[in-house]
């Protein structure tokens, strides 16, 4: 297995799992909340076949990561990105972030800058900024970050049984473009990760992108179904593509936010696409 050190907390390290193959253009995939680098299972193949390097990695506190319990804030999180693009050393990089994993692309390029990547994806990204306030009517009530909290302390395995029947539409989609199986599978990958860091991030979704956003300046693509129910995609790609000058929209119709799975051919034809074009 493959880990690199971001840091130490106590008398452990704090190791990130990411896997590293084929060649070519690298693209870094950076999951959401709370699945893991499996979850790109249909893109990975894809990607691959289209001739590029894909570097996937697991979230601290997800996946086969560390579990430390601490530093799942947005700040720790792009350094936690920079220390992966920097052991590899990767250069011209296309970032893809799903949810969570968009405020990742986005912080880490608010910090970091662009020398190492060339391209950006905002997909069912929780981009722009979530929390209602004077000057973001368009966010959500703080209340209702709160209650997914209490949900998370009080029973964290329920919690997530519901939070994946609308992560992928199963009223809609279930037998059809979504398996008992996958179920059982993405609850496996959601209940493994750590329960701190899974509570911890409830908070990190609020917080507020759109300095990092606007000062992208690299072909950015924002890919959202327009029937999310986790981040819908008024209140997210919509404001995201705005926010981000010369961006790319595509709104899969019908789409729930796990759209990297049901809607895989179309998304994996927008990705690749994107990525082909010519700068």
């Amino acid at each position: 297995m493959n880990y690199i050190t971001v840091g130490k907390e106590n008398s452990c390290n704090i190791d990130l799992y990411y896997e590293d193959m084929g060649e070519g253009q690298p693209v870094v995939l950076i999951h959401g909340w709370p699945l893991s680098s499996r979850s790109w299972e249909r893109q990975v193949p894809a990607l691959l076949k289209a001739g590029f390097r894909v570097i996937a990695y697991d979230r601290r506190g997800f996946g086969q990561s560390s579990r430390p319990g601490s530093g799942y804030d947005y700040d720790t999180l792009a350094d936690d990105l920079h220390a992966l693009m920097t052991r590899l050393d990767l250069r011209k990089a296309v970032l893809v972030g799903f949810s969570m994993g968009g405020g990742e692309v986005a912080h880490y390029l608010g910090r970091y800058g662009t020398e190492r990547v060339q391209k950006a994806v905002f997909m069912a990204a929780v981009t722009p900024f979530l929390r209602k306030a004077a000057d973001n009517a368009a966010g959500l009530d703080a209340g209702i970050f709160e209650e997914i909290k209490q949900a998370i302390r009080a029973d964290r395995p329920s919690f997530l049984t519901s939070f994946l029947s609308n992560f992928y539409n199963v009223h809609a989609f279930g037998g059809k473009k979504v398996s008992e199986e996958l179920l059982r599978l993405s609850w496996s990958i959601a209940a493994a990760a750590s329960p701190i860091g899974t509570l911890a991030c409830v908070d990190s979704w609020l917080t507020d992108f759109r300095d990092d956003l606007v000062r992208i300046r690299i072909p950015t693509l924002v890919m959202h179904g327009d029937d999310d129910r986790i981040l819908p995609f008024a209140a997210t790609g919509s404001r995201t593509h705005e926010a981000v000058e010369g961006s790319r929209l595509i709104v899969v119709a019908g789409a729930p936010h796990g759209l990297n799975w049901t809607h895989a051919e179309e998304v994996n034809d927008g990705l690749i696409d994107f990525m082909q074009e010519a700068i």
